[in-house]
């Protein structure tokens, strides 16, 4: 495996603090540069316990701006929707004062929906200065799914930082609806990245990854794009 570091933790709760305190130390130190700051943070239940803990974050959170590194395309009255959950877990207590730019709009297409959100989250600023991910069994981040269409664009390190439309898997593969998702070159020009891993099984799927080809493997493009990825795991949250 690469050069990279996993930093372990005992207890659910121990790794939940680590990945709260990296996230918010980067949003502190952008708010004393730069006066604003923007997150991205993965969908799913796995983040709920470190959200938690970020938004109760002595920050400006007037001056954060939180987003999604991916969203199904569905409204956020549906249960499938990571923006509510967000909502309800991050943007909450002291954290509720921050500025939530959304991935979903509904626009005819998902296609439509990810240019419109491109284009309201580069006008919070320059790049992302902290992003929570997630990872799949199946070695995804964001919506970068194994044998998806768009996986090589999505993995592409020569475009410019971008949000984009996934359709939906085809024969039971997945996604089972279409998405949107930030492309690696977004992740490639944060200031930190902190995967979040839990479980012996993903660690497992980590390691196998992480020397997979790049062109197709999400985990070895993030790391041959030298993002800026910290891991942290531990095995029961």
């Amino acid at each position: 495996m690469p050069d990279l570091t996993i930093e372990t933790h005992t207890d659910g709760a121990a790794w939940a603090e680590a990945c709260a305190d990296r996230l918010a130390g980067s949003l502190r130190a952008a708010i004393e540069e730069t006066g604003r700051a923007v997150f991205a943070g993965a969908g799913g239940s796995t983040p709920s316990p470190i959200y938690r803990r970020l938004a109760q974050t002595d920050l400006d959170w007037s001056r954060v701006a939180v987003t999604l590194v991916d969203e199904r395309y569905v409204p956020e009255t549906s249960p499938d929707s990571n923006a509510a959950l967000m909502k309800q877990t991050l943007l909450a207590g002291p954290a509720a004062a921050a500025r939530f730019v959304p991935l979903y709009h509904p626009a005819v297409t998902v296609d439509r929906a990810a240019a419109i959100a491109a284009h309201a989250l580069a006008a919070e600023g320059p790049g992302l200065d902290a992003v929570l991910l997630g990872m799949g069994e199946d070695g995804h981040i964001c919506s970068m799914f194994p044998h998806s269409p768009t996986l090589k664009t999505l993995l592409s390190p020569a475009l410019t930082p971008t949000v984009l439309g996934v359709p939906a898997g085809r024969d039971g593969l997945a996604p089972s609806l279409e998405r949107l998702s930030l492309n690696l070159p977004y992740l490639a020009q944060a200031r930190r990245v902190v995967l979040a891993l839990t479980g012996a099984k993903k660690r497992e799927v980590f390691e196998r990854e992480a020397v997979g080809d790049p062109a197709v493997t999400p985990i070895a493009a993030l790391i041959a794009a030298k993002v800026p990825l910290e891991v942290v795991w531990t095995e029961k949250a």
